[in-house]
This record gives structure tokens, C-alpha cells and sequence, in this order.
């Protein structure tokens, strides 16, 4: 018996690469390297992602194509879906969802986002999707807000070897005058749980050193509130988005890296940094003390002296420097998206197995959710 097709939900290729997309990029490679043929990529017409033998399918885009033409391309396999979403009325899908952030910090996102994404995700659980997640702390925050138990949702491992794939681009530093060992590095953008707020005695105290706090990212995502770019530190170094190798050049240089967020569901830049020999002082909340364990230093996100006393102290222990880098490459030594990819290719031959049943496809309310869905804003 042929084993059933695999369909990967490409959505993610027309999307600006973020921790969910960087996400699904690692995790396909990785599944068309452990599945090979089995595995067929659906892309849809926007898709601006190159990947090796994807498929585009369908003409809409957006949420349109995910929930309306997507499902006839993977009506006899399993659609695996990597990035939250996924279409309602698919008959056998995966879905990966990496936080409950709309629940727990609605601030951060615009309500049209949160309306859409709480329903669809309700509707999915409902509909007998498999939800799964990347952290022990994500699935007691899915199982506190959907109508699922934590015993229901598996957890899958995150990889950080694809920093391995891409040489280092110096060209950074030089461009934004960073010199090696003299700045901290930041990651981030303006939703409110990224919490770069609170750097800004950090970016004093480092301006009196005469080091300087260098942030990347995207700061005008739409589905983002409740944060301004007028409220970040005045004296931290603002470098945009950069590529793959400028990023990894920026991680090798730091000082060290730091992730001030409020609310992560796991927190792949730490991980990132640690794959680059870069120490991380991280918040101490419940996904980043599960993602990061003893290789990382902790700080209390709300307080922004705490942030800068702890990053001040690590900076100036050469020792402690030292030794955490250490444990931090010692830490992401087995976080591979081979184990990712296997993780996950356990969880559909369990769930669904050689022989699959048939599942009724009828859902009432289904065309209202998701015309309400078209309207909402994306990521």
C-alpha cells in the first residue's frame, strides 16, 4: 500500500519571514529531506519563496486561497498546515499553532485579527483538525483557550542548524558601524509583547560605555497594535530588516543577544544566537525558561533597570561570557529540523495511519467564518 500523500500549505511563501514563517520554511526543507516524493508543496499565485519542487495551484491568495481553493489540491492526502491557519473545510489536516497569543495579549493585535483567528482556530479544533505545538507552555495555552485538552495537543521540537547553511556577511557591521564585541543585539518589532520598550535604560547605559544597542526588524506590520515607534530607546541603532548571512554576522559580533518579549510561544532568535556561539539574556517567562533552560541568563520584562543591571553584569564577567556561550552551544546541539520533521511525521502516521476514515465535510456556518476571514488583517 502506497503511503498517502503529504501536502504542505505553502501560504507561508507569500509572507515576510518571520519566527512562524522561518518556522515552516526549515520545517518543509526538512520534510521533503526525511519524506521525499511524498511530500508535494502547494503554493499559491503570490508565493514569493522559492521552493524546490512546490506547485501553484489555485488563483486567489491570502486567506481566500487557504480556505477556498487549497482543500481541492489536498483532498486525497494530508494537508499539513505550519503556520497557525489552516483551512476549515479540509478533510484531513495538521495544524501547527505556536502560541495563543490572540487570547493571552490581545493588545498586541488589531480586533478585525483577533475575531478571525479565534474563530478559525475554534472551527478547526471543532472540525477535528490535529493541533500541534512547539512548547509545553503553548499547549496549556491552547488547551486553556480552545475547546481541546493539553493531553490532545503533541509537542514538536523547533531546529536551529539552519544558521549552519549561511556564511556569516560582515559587510553589516561596517555599514551600520558596529564594532565586533561592542554592541548588544536585539530583535523585534512594534507588537506590544516584543516588549522592545523596555530597553531603553539598557541603550543609555550601553551609550555611556560607548557600546550601542543594534535592533532588526519590520517596524509597521499592520496586524500589530499597541506600540509606537516614537516609544523605542532614542539611542539604539535601528537596522531594518537584513538577510540570513547579515543576521548571522550581527549574532557572532554581539556582545550578546538580548529577547525582552512578554509573551513568546517559544522563541527561535535566542535559539538562533546560541547556534552562533552568541550568549542571550532572555525575559524570564515560561516559554523562554523551556526554550532556552540554563544556557541563557534571566530578567524580569517589566522591569527595564532589571533588563539593563543583568545585561550590564553578564557584559562585564568575561568568565561568565564565556562559560554561557559555552553551554549555549551545547544546549542547541540537537535542535535540528530533521528531529522536527521526524517529530512531526510520527504525529500524522499516529493520528491517521494507514487507513484513514472518511470525515464528513459539512459545516454550516463555514462561508460566514470565512467571510469574516477576508476581512480580517494578515501577518
Amino acid at each position: 500500500m502506497n503511503p498517502i500523500p503529504l501536502y504542505i500549505n505553502g501560504r507561508f511563501a507569500a509572507q515576510n519571514l518571520s519566527g512562524v514563517q522561518r518556522f515552516a520554511t526549515e520545517t518543509t526543507r526538512a520534510m521533503q529531506g526525511v519524506f521525499g516524493d511524498r511530500v508535494q508543496v502547494l503554493l499559491p499565485p503570490d508565493a514569493k519563496l522559492a521552493i524546490a519542487g512546490a506547485k501553484i495551484v489555485g488563483r486567489r491568495t491570502g486567506q481566500a486561497w487557504e480556505q477556498w481553493e487549497l482543500p481541492s489540491f489536498a483532498k486525497d492526502g494530508i494537508l499539513i498546515n505550519l503556520g497557525n491557519t489552516g483551512p476549515i473545510l479540509a478533510r484531513r489536516q495538521v495544524v501547527v499553532v505556536h502560541d495563543a497569543g490572540v487570547f493571552s495579549t490581545p493588545e498586541a493585535y488589531s480586533w478585525r485579527f483577533r475575531l478571525w483567528y479565534k474563530t478559525l482556530q475554534y472551527l478547526l479544533v471543532k472540525r477535528g483538525a490535529r493541533i500541534v505545538t512547539v512548547s509545553a507552555f503553548s499547549r496549556q495555552e491552547i488547551a486553556r483557550n480552545l475547546p481541546i485538552s493539553d493531553a490532545g495537543i503533541p509537542v514538536i521540537p523547533e531546529g536551529a542548524d539552519h544558521m549552519a547553511a549561511f556564511a556569516a556577511d560582515f559587510n553589516i557591521l561596517r555599514l551600520h558601524d558596529l564594532q565586533p564585541g561592542k554592541f548588544v543585539f536585539a530583535v523585534g518589532n512594534l507588537a506590544a509583547h516584543k516588549n522592545l520598550v523596555t530597553l531603553r535604560d539598557l541603550a543609555d547605559r550601553l551609550a555611556a560605555r560607548g557600546m550601542v544597542l543594534a535592533i532588526s526588524g519590520a517596524f509597521g506590520a499592520a496586524a500589530y497594535r499597541g506600540g509606537t515607534f516614537n516609544q523605542l530607546p532614542s539611542c539604539a541603532r535601528y537596522i531594518g530588516r537584513v538577510s540570513d548571512a547579515a543576521l548571522k554576522a550581527l549574532y557572532c559580533n554581539a556582545a550578546c543577544y538580548v529577547l525582552p518579549s512578554s509573551y513568546e510561544g517559544f522563541g527561535l532568535p535566542a535559539v538562533e544566537a546560541m547556534h552562533c556561539g552568541c550568549a542571550v539574556a532572555a525575559a524570564d517567562i515560561p516559554a523562554l525558561r523551556e526554550t532556552c533552560g540554563s544556557a541563557a541568563v534571566f530578567f524580569n520584562p517589566a522591569a527595564p533597570a532589571d533588563i539593563a543591571e543583568k545585561v550590564m553584569a553578564l557584559i562585564d564577567d568575561p568568565d561568565h561570557l564565556a562559560a554561557l556561550r559555552v553551554r549555549a552551544l551545547a544546549h542547541v546541539r540537537g535542535m535540528t529540523w530533521a528531529n522536527t520533521a521526524s517529530a512531526l511525521g510520527d504525529i500524522i502516521d499516529a493520528t491517521y495511519g494507514p487507513k484513514i476514515a472518511e470525515i464528513d465535510n459539512s459545516l454550516a456556518p463555514a462561508s460566514a467564518m470565512i467571510a469574516i476571514g477576508q476581512t480580517a488583517e494578515t501577518t
